[in-house]
């Protein structure tokens, strides 16, 4: 009968140590998940749950299972990660006679075109006629401008067997060249009907120009194409912006204009919005309250307005050095305004990634002043995911439904006594007085 109070007590603790704080938050909303198996989740977060949010980092935005306890989970600033990589093909020339290029005394021609394209290569040798040795290749990368992963390369079939390495070297202007890799392997074996392949270079530069040599001294295979594999591309989600009207500030004795955000929303971008054709020199402040000091976020920039309708000349948007949730902002013009301008806010979604711990249904909570969203490797363990299930994996998707009420305004006003705190310490100080009257008692009796 004393065991199975003590498991009984024991457990009554662990139900209030792991009690969810469902209470704690102000709004909801269930999720409808796109894959039961993905296991991992994003969900885009929308303007209603920046307005519901209250903390200055939106540590009050979270997941919760069917049980009321929160998953872990992280914030994300894109939405839908990285894009797959891509291959472009790129034209390639033969550099016959490496044995010459090795020693430094080839005399290699070059016709390029205006924008760098290599049109014709011709290798001499300044000593002799014919040398013999392995081929090397010359890439054409002078049309690409970004990031070369790797080069993907395809020979005759007719070559055979191959297992050979080469050395990958890298230019600018074809007469000064920098090693990018000083062994890449190229195999194609075949035993008993089975076939391993590896075709694949990398690179990891941005240059115009590549040049492949055989490190080992061997031949080369016969190339029919060549691919460049170019970096992955993050997709950012397009701006979504909020047009504020402000009101009269006399800021000592500056004329400014006050302009107030109705939500935690990830600020990157601004920009001033005329009633008509107008001009001015702006400085843009914010804080998070009025206790706050302002901070400058943008300026001084000329900002106008030029024409109506679709045509209207105008000024481009500002960006911020780094996005901001900050509630008020303060526009200041350098000579009073005719006109009072208009405050545009420009903002990118996040997303809130989670790990889908414990069963369903899932939902995603928001708004509150008691508690926050704990701290979780997600980022590191999506990359070992990836690393395990390869580059195109994708967490699933979760999409919000309808926002639901939950505690309302009793999760946005101040904490209450945490009972559940006091209460878990009383049942441990009377499990420990228990546990000693068990001690006690076993003490007490004779020996046999």
């Amino acid at each position: 009968m004393k065991r199975s109070i003590a498991v009984a007590w024991l457990a009554l603790i662990a139900n209030f140590a792991g009690a969810a704080p469902v209470d704690d938050y102000a709004v909801q909303w269930p999720l409808v998940l796109s894959d039961d198996r993905a296991g991992a989740y994003g969900v885009m977060l929308d303007a209603a749950v920046y307005r519901a949010a209250r903390s200055p980092v939106l540590r009050d935005v979270d997941v919760i299972n069917a049980a009321g306890a929160t998953v872990p989970a992280q914030l994300f600033r894109l939405d839908d990660g990285v894009a797959e990589s891509r291959r472009v093909p790129v034209r390639w020339f033969v550099l016959p006679r490496h044995a010459a290029l090795v020693r430094g005394d080839l005399t290699m021609v070059v016709e390029r075109s205006p924008d760098g394209r290599v049109l014709r290569v011709e290798a001499r040798d300044a000593n002799a006629g014919e040398v013999a040795g392995p081929d090397a290749w010359l890439v054409d990368a002078s049309g690409i401008e970004a990031r070369i992963e790797a080069l993907h390369l395809d020979w005759q079939a007719g070559d055979g067997d191959l297992d050979r390495a080469y050395r990958v070297e890298a230019s600018e202007d074809l007469r000064s060249w920098r090693l990018v890799q000083s062994v890449a392997q190229l195999v194609a074996l075949s035993r008993d009907g089975e076939r391993l392949v590896q075709r694949r270079v990398p690179v990891g530069a941005q240059a115009r120009y590549l040049r492949l040599t055989p490190a080992d001294g061997q031949g080369m295979a016969r190339l029919v194409d060549v691919q460049a594999e170019l970096a992955p591309v993050a997709k950012r989600p397009p701006l979504q912006w909020h047009s504020l009207s402000g009101t009269p500030l006399d800021d000592r004795g500056v004329r400014a204009h006050l302009f107030t955000l109705d939500g935690r929303y990830p600020v990157d971008t601004v920009d001033i919005e005329y009633p008509g054709n107008d001009t001015g020199q702006w400085t843009l402040y914010s804080r998070d309250d009025a206790e706050a000091p302002w901070t400058l976020r943008a300026g001084p920039w000329v900002a106008y307005a030029i024409g109506g309708g679709d045509g209207a000349n105008r000024s481009a948007p500002q960006p911020l050095a780094r996005p901001t949730r900050d509630r008020q902002w303060k526009l200041v013009g350098a000579t009073p305004a005719a006109q009072t301008p208009g405050l545009r806010l420009g903002w990118r979604p996040e997303t809130l990634v989670f790990i889908a711990q414990g069963t369903p249904p899932y939902r995603l909570v928001a708004g509150s002043t008691r508690t926050g969203r704990a701290d979780a490797p997600v980022s590191r363990s999506l990359e070992e995911i990836r690393r395990a299930q390869g580059a195109g994996w994708r967490p699933g998707v979760a999409t919000p439904g309808t926002m639901q009420p939950l505690a309302g305004d009793r999760a946005l006003g101040p904490a209450p006594p945490d009972w559940r705190t006091w209460l878990l310490w009383a049942l441990l100080v009377v499990g420990a007085l228990l546990v000693a009257g068990f001690a006690a008692s076993l003490l007490r009796k004779p020996r046999a």
